[in-house]
Parts: C-alpha cells; sequence; structure tokens
C-alpha cells in the first residue's frame, strides 16, 4: 500500500511575491433585495434556514466568502417561521436588516429589531424565530469560511446539548496536575508548561451578547460634535469583554457601527484585516487601492482588502454603517499591521504602542 508523500519546494534565495489582493466590491441593495425575494418565494427547508452566501469572484472552495476567511450570509425567514437548532465552532456576528424577531443562543433569548446586533459564541446551540407579521432578513458574518479552509468546521444539526456550556471553578484535582506546575526556563523569560495545563487552559466564558440599535444610536449620534477637525473616526466598537485585549465582538471579528456627517472624508489608510461595510443610511464614495466606489443605502461592500490603502467620504447626507474586520483574529496572530496615516510607520498592533487621534482638541 503506497504511502502519501509531502513535497519539498526549494525556497532557497527565493524572495516573497508581491501581495494579490482582492478587489473591492460593491453588491448593490437591488441584488441583494432580488435576492430576499427569491429566498422568500421557494418553500421552506426542511431546517428552516432559507440563507444565500455572498461570495466574492475570486473565492475558491473549500471557504467559499465575501473574503478570505469572512463568510457573509443573507438570511430569511418568513412570519411565524422558526430554524432548528444548530451548532458549530465557527463564530458570529448577526445582523438584522429588516423585520424582527428572537434568536435563542445557548439558552439565552434574545429579541431583536431592524439594525440589531448580536453574536452567537462556538459550540452553543441557536435558532432564530420570526414572530412578526413581516419578513425577518439578517446579514451573518462567519469565521466559517477560514475555519473550511483549514478543514475543521465542525457542524451539528439538532444538537442533543441546546444550553451554553457551564464555565465554573475547576476543583484540585491531583491526578489532573503536574508536581512541579509551570516553570521558568531562563531570564529572559522563557518557560515549560506541563502537558496538564496545556489541555486545560484557564477557561474565558463566552456569553451571547445583544446591542440593540435604540441604544447605541443614542450614543453614537453624539460623536456628531466632534466636528470636521476630528482625525479619527466616529464609531463605537460593540465590544465583548470576553475577547479582552483583541478588542472584538467576537474572537475573530469586530463589529463598529460608524456615523460620518455630511461631506466628511476620511484620511487614507490600511491594515492588513480584511473590512466588510454595510451602508444603511445616507449615501457617498469609497477610495480604495486607486478606484473610486460609489455606494447608498442598502449597499454591502468589501470595502478594504487586507492591506488595500482606502478611505470613505460621506455625500449629502449623514451615513450610518455596520463595519466587520478580522482584526482580533490578527491581533491574537501577531499579524496585525495598521497604517493610520500613510506618511508615517506602520504599527503590530497589540505587539507595539498604537496610534491616538485629536479627540481632546476637536
Amino acid at each position: 500500500m503506497s504511502r502519501e508523500r509531502a513535497r519539498f519546494v526549494d525556497q532557497s534565495g527565493a524572495t516573497a511575491a508581491p501581495l494579490d489582493l482582492w478587489p473591492a466590491l460593491i453588491i448593490p441593495k437591488e441584488e441583494i433585495d432580488t435576492e430576499i425575494e427569491r429566498l422568500a418565494q421557494q418553500p421552506a427547508p426542511a431546517n428552516g434556514r432559507r440563507s444565500a452566501w455572498m461570495v466574492h469572484p475570486r473565492a475558491t472552495s473549500p471557504g467559499l466568502g465575501l473574503a478570505p476567511g469572512i463568510r457573509v450570509s443573507l438570511d430569511v425567514l418568513k412570519a411565524g417561521e422558526r430554524t432548528q437548532p444548530v451548532r458549530h465552532n465557527s463564530t458570529q456576528v448577526n445582523f438584522c436588516i429588516q423585520g424582527g424577531g428572537c434568536a435563542v443562543v445557548g439558552g439565552t433569548r434574545i429579541g431583536f429589531g431592524r439594525y440589531d446586533v448580536w453574536n452567537t459564541p462556538s459550540m452553543q446551540s441557536y435558532w432564530h424565530v420570526n414572530d412578526g407579521t413581516g419578513l425577518q432578513v439578517r446579514l451573518t458574518y462567519s469565521n466559517a469560511a477560514l475555519l473550511e479552509k483549514m478543514h475543521v468546521h465542525v457542524v451539528e444539526d439538532n444538537p442533543s446539548q441546546a444550553a451554553a456550556p457551564q464555565v465554573g471553578e475547576q476543583g484540585s484535582n491531583p491526578a489532573r496536575s503536574s508536581p512541579f506546575g509551570t516553570f521558568r526556563l531562563t531570564e529572559a523569560g522563557a518557560y515549560l508548561m506541563p502537558y496538564e495545563q496545556l489541555i486545560n487552559p484557564t477557561p474565558v466564558e463566552s456569553k451571547p451578547l445583544h446591542w440593540p440599535w435604540k441604544l447605541v444610536k443614542q450614543h453614537l449620534d453624539k460623536l456628531d460634535a466632534l466636528g470636521k477637525s476630528y482625525t479619527g473616526r466616529r464609531l463605537y466598537l460593540l465590544f465583548n469583554p470576553a475577547t479582552g485585549r483583541t478588542n472584538g465582538t467576537t474572537q475573530n471579528f469586530f463589529a463598529t457601527i460608524t456615523i460620518r456627517p455630511p461631506h466628511i472624508v476620511d484620511r487614507p489608510h490600511r491594515h492588513t484585516s480584511a473590512a466588510i461595510n454595510y451602508f444603511f443610511a445616507g449615501r457617498g464614495r469609497s477610495v480604495v487601492e486607486g478606484k473610486t466606489y460609489e455606494w447608498k443605502a442598502g449597499d454591502l461592500m468589501l470595502s478594504a482588502p487586507g492591506w488595500g490603502v482606502h478611505n470613505h467620504a460621506s455625500g449629502d447626507e449623514p451615513v450610518y454603517e455596520l463595519t466587520i474586520q478580522d482584526s482580533p483574529l490578527n491581533i491574537a496572530m501577531e499579524s496585525l499591521l495598521w497604517q493610520e496615516d500613510l506618511e508615517r510607520q506602520m504599527a503590530v498592533l497589540g505587539a507595539e504602542q498604537g496610534f491616538s487621534t485629536n479627540r481632546g482638541q476637536a
């Protein structure tokens, strides 16, 4: 019986190939509306999930996404419908763009309305219900595409464990402990850790959290007063404390909601995290790698391919947008390069000092 054999690929003296960025693109509101109608007209599937992935033309299987490692799906429920329970080791940011209803995540019921955001942690059973009278439409942002590329996306339909796992105190059990523990090996700070601790890291409770739009908007609108001299971006991160220093909404993504007053033009910048914007009020334009894209309310845009130079500008009316980036993942991998000002040096965010704005003077 022949065995699988690895290849040796000689890289002696090789230099790095130039980055091959996926081009930015816009999925117009009209195309999204057409797909919503198509999903609503088809018979309800057995699992209740009327869903369509929005896939970049450069994406390849496995791991189809709108950006490398980021999947965005369009999910529709008709009045009175509900989905069957499912769980998986991918995490989600969920965003309602039409109607409302409720999600049950790990035993927690979240009643949501239009422009509300909530998260779905890993391996917590969940389902959605449309208890209203019209269509419920959601955008679901997931790291499933990345896990599929790694061939480790585990999905269970109708799981027997419906409740969220409990995080409790670990009792002392000598059979599970090394008598030596984790100890310092060198003066520079290298340590050794035993197997018993390797397979039992300190757990951090991962909760389903809900950011209602009516509450977020009250705080977001106050950022209008910063004025045109402000050099930062007028946004709030929908922060999940479980993500700690990586500043996330999930361990993989951050979700921010931005207000852009009329005629605000951001400074060009870039970062290795990819960004996907959903504009739900106003209109404007983005310049990505020298190309200009015009957008309006209801459009979804891959607005920043990783390390692509970009900036955004609002038109004659205020703009509201939800932005998803895989920054927490990149911080955890120590790969989040960020250049806030193209005339200054980049930084490895999370490992080096980051940037500041002029908010104190604005």
